[in-house]
């Protein structure tokens, strides 16, 4: 099977031009990755599973509005924020990161991939004073670090039945690391999506803004 071929798995629906983005990125990853290390050489093999369907797991819960602006803070390789943007070519995506080498190999990835939808900004999250209809991250920090970075950043409109808030890839025991914030979160066990073992224990996590 094909790599790509595990994204149409799980999303049968793309267009033609979608599933040539996603197959270019296992070779443009391999060869940035050898200049700038964004991936572990481990993951590196692995990269749909590990990094791009996982990236999707939060298309399995929400579908963005076309008009919608996505904010991906700490988006390291360009992680969920690329995968996303491919998936959802009409939505605003900014990706961000604090390491400016690192959204080098975003900048060059977009630019290969022609996504005229993403921008890229070096900025750490909490001087970032734009705003949007949601935020999505993977595993940067801990909720207690990560939850004051968002306050502020949310536009206040509705695009989706989903209120505006932020989507978090994560795994392991997160009710602790929650703590207050456990009754307002929606938790989706990636699993449930992708019965794959990699997934076991590994979740979607939902927090509306208010």
């Amino acid at each position: 099977m094909l790599q790509a071929d595990l994204i149409l798995q799980y999303f049968p629906h793309l267009s033609s031009r979608q599933i040539e983005q996603f197959s270019m990125l296992d070779p443009l990853y391999r060869e940035w990755n050898q200049r700038i290390n964004v991936i572990s050489r481990k993951d590196i093999d692995a990269i749909f599973e590990h990094h791009i369907l996982h990236s999707l797991a939060i298309a399995k819960v929400i579908d963005f509005a076309p008009s919608a602006k996505i904010l991906d803070i700490g988006t390291g390789g360009g992680f969920p924020g690329i995968p996303m943007a491919i998936f959802f070519p009409e939505t605003k995506f900014h990706l961000i990161d604090s390491i400016a080498k690192k959204l080098k190999v975003v900048d060059a990835i977009v630019e290969s991939l022609q996504l005229e939808n993403v921008t890229s900004q070096h900025i750490r999250a909490e001087q970032l004073h734009a705003q949007y209809d949601f935020i999505v991250s993977r595993a940067v920090t801990n909720f207690h670090s990560f939850l004051p970075w968002i306050q502020g950043k949310m536009l206040n409109r509705r695009l989706h039945k989903t209120p505006n808030g932020a989507f978090f890839l994560k795994g392991g025991d997160v009710d602790d690391e929650l703590g207050m914030y456990a009754k307002k979160a929606t938790i989706f066990p990636i699993s449930d999506f992708f019965p794959d073992p990699f997934y076991e224990g590994k979740k979607v996590i939902y927090l509306p803004a208010s």
